[in-house]
């Protein structure tokens, strides 16, 4: 028996959420100095997606690794994303729809993910856990956990170490807290997933594990 979550959750959590979407993509295309497009590619590849997959992008800001992720897994995949900032979800509407693709956006936090039981093949959580506390952390991959089919996979990524280390503006982002080196194996491992490989993206201090459930 499955169950889901309520389509209309209520919307609260303790993690810090991002307001302002207007400069958001230019203020990440100026940190990735225009190679934006080429990063999501390889978050993606990374990520192993293949045509038909679900995939569910958690945090997903303004849409663009969505909008790639449907890219990859093609007509016959399906992808969504959420983020618990309003204005994010309407700008990735907004860009999804210029793109033509097809991609579900919908507000939601990562406490209560409004999705069933074994409902995706494949989590994104790019770049989004360090606005997360620990006990919002440990949620949020309960959530993934119980949302990913048994041989489902979860792509996670994040600077590990300080705002310091991560350098210049990407400070900014890490304004909640930040992933020490090592933490996000010990939690995809703690909350009961194997990993399969973990390493550099190769972007300032990002590191990504990708992990299958146990």
């Amino acid at each position: 028996m499955t169950t889901a979550r309520s389509a209309t959750p209520k919307l609260e959590t303790t993690g810090l959420i991002l307001h302002w979407a207007a400069p958001y993509d230019l203020l990440v295309w100026f940190v990735m100095r225009g190679k934006e497009r080429a990063f999501r590619e390889r978050l993606v590849q990374l990520a192993r997606l293949g045509p038909g997959e679900r995939v569910l992008d958690v945090g997903c800001g303004t849409g663009t690794l969505a909008i790639t992720a449907k890219q990859n897994v093609g007509a016959t995949g399906i992808v969504c994303g959420v983020d618990a900032s309003p204005e994010m979800i309407a700008r990735a509407r907004k860009k999804s729809a210029k793109a033509g693709a097809q991609v579900e956006f919908s507000e939601a936090v990562v406490e209560a993910l409004p999705y069933p039981d074994k409902h995706f093949d494949v989590v994104l959580s790019t770049m989004m856990l360090h606005h997360l506390g620990p006990k919002a952390r440990w949620q949020c991959a309960d959530e993934v956990r119980r949302i990913l089919q048994p041989s489902g996979r979860w792509f996670v990524v994040d600077f590990e170490g300080s705002a310091r280390q991560a350098g210049g503006i990407l400070g900014r982002f890490q304004r909640h807290g930040h992933i020490k080196p090592g933490d996000l194996n010990g939690l995809v491992r703690e909350a009961g997933f194997n990993r399969v490989e973990d390493g550099l993206v190769g972007f300032r201090n990002l590191h990504y594990v990708l992990a299958t459930i146990s």
